[in-house]
């Protein structure tokens, strides 16, 4: 898939290979390589899997491999906690007086 100069994309990038990571990791940890992703616009055009440079909201120049186009924002606030609901019902009775008032 073409990907054009100027779309949004989200790389990965490999900052550290096993050899490389520190020997004060869990043993698990030092197995695999530190890799990070960054979103960013594509400053030459491309394909989905290969490798670009990018330039992110702050500016800075990164290169790593084109693993998604125009990601999405996924953010949450987690799984759902029955204490969570059983507060905000606690404080809307104390702010608004009970359920005749919501």
């Amino acid at each position: 898939m073409n990907i054009d100069k100027g779309t949004y994309v989200r790389i990965r990038k490999t900052l550290l290979q096993p050899s490389e990571r520190s020997e004060n990791l869990p043993e698990d940890t030092k197995k695999v390589p530190l890799k990070m992703w960054v979103k960013g616009r594509m400053l030459e055009e491309g394909e989905l899997f290969d490798y670009a440079h990018i330039k992110t909201i702050t500016g800075r120049i990164e290169y790593g491999r084109v693993k998604e186009i125009e990601p999405p924002y996924k953010h949450g606030f987690g799984d759902f906690v029955e204490e969570l609901l059983q507060i905000r019902e606690i404080i809307i009775k104390d702010v608004y007086g009970g359920e005749n008032n919501e």
